[in-house]
């Protein structure tokens, strides 16, 4: 190993712990059930958020956030924010929330500010991104809601080990189990805790999907939101957002600049 390798893995345990203790102050501000604007039953539900983040290929630094509000139950979108970001911070596994945060919030601040548009701040968002189904407990979907103030779920695509529970074993599980789509296992850990859903999304579906609480929600409501804004593998809004920015990074992204951004809304 050279030197340059050794100065970077002593830069990065530097940041991680600094990391650490940020992510144990908001942790300790999550909350776990639900604390809503609006009720399902009651048809006060209006815009659904979704957030993703697509990096152009072969390239770990040039990306594309963006930010779809969908009308619901249509699911017809209604406001997209769209812009090429670069990630300089380093990729730490465990705290990528790090990473993409800050560009998320500023899509989200933006619609906050916007004269024309703050009446679609969306009452909850479905991040690309697991909640409290984390290694440590605050994933990305748990740690954006916090810092935004706005609920949020995680929907995870890849399961990582949490208290005993493991990739293999939870698929046995699905397999057994789930054989339509709505159908879920709960992941339960060793320690007793309901960590997230494992979801089969529609009757097509090979592999599931994992919901997990973000902030300001209780599982049970996810889930419920989930399975009807999903016709596809993942929830609608965070299914648009990814080809959004995917279709965006095809049209405008060049290796000389990323500087392109894209905002519009429709009613």
């Amino acid at each position: 190993m050279d030197n340059n390798t050794n100065d970077i893995e002593s830069e990065n345990d530097k940041v991680k712990e600094e990391w650490i203790k940020i992510q144990d102050e908001l942790r300790n501000q999550l909350i776990e059930k639900d604390q809503l604007s609006f009720n399902l039953k009651d048809n006060t539900l209006k815009y659904i958020g979704g957030v993703d983040i697509s990096f152009v290929k072969d390239n770990q630094e040039d990306a594309c956030a963006c930010l779809v509000v969908l009308e619901y139950p249509t699911m017809k979108i209604v406001y997209q924010d769209i812009e090429f970001i670069k990630l300089e911070l380093p990729y730490i596994p465990g705290f990528l929330a790090f990473r993409e945060t800050p560009f998320l919030i500023q899509l989200i601040d933006r619609l906050k500010q916007s004269q024309d548009n703050s009446k679609f701040l969306p009452q909850v968002i479905i991040v690309d991104g697991n909640g409290i189904l984390h290694p440590r407990s605050f994933g990305l979907a748990s740690h954006l809601g916090v810092l935004i103030d706005i609920p949020t779920i995680g929907i995870g695509k890849t399961f990582f080990h949490v208290d005993g529970l493991n990739a293999k074993d939870v698929k046995k599980q699905v397999e057994l189990s789930c054989h339509k789509g709505g159908d879920f296992i709960e992941l339960k850990g060793e320690s007793g805790k309901v960590w997230g859903l494992a979801l089969q999304s529609n009757d097509d579906s090979k592999n599931p999907i994992y919901v997990s609480i973000g902030h300001r929600i209780s599982l049970e409501t996810s889930l419920e939101i989930i399975k009807t804004t999903t016709k596809y593998r993942v929830p609608e809004p965070v299914r648009q957002a990814d080809l959004k920015s995917r279709e965006f990074i095809r049209l405008h992204f060049n290796n000389t600049t990323s500087s392109s951004n894209s905002n519009s809304s429709s009613k």
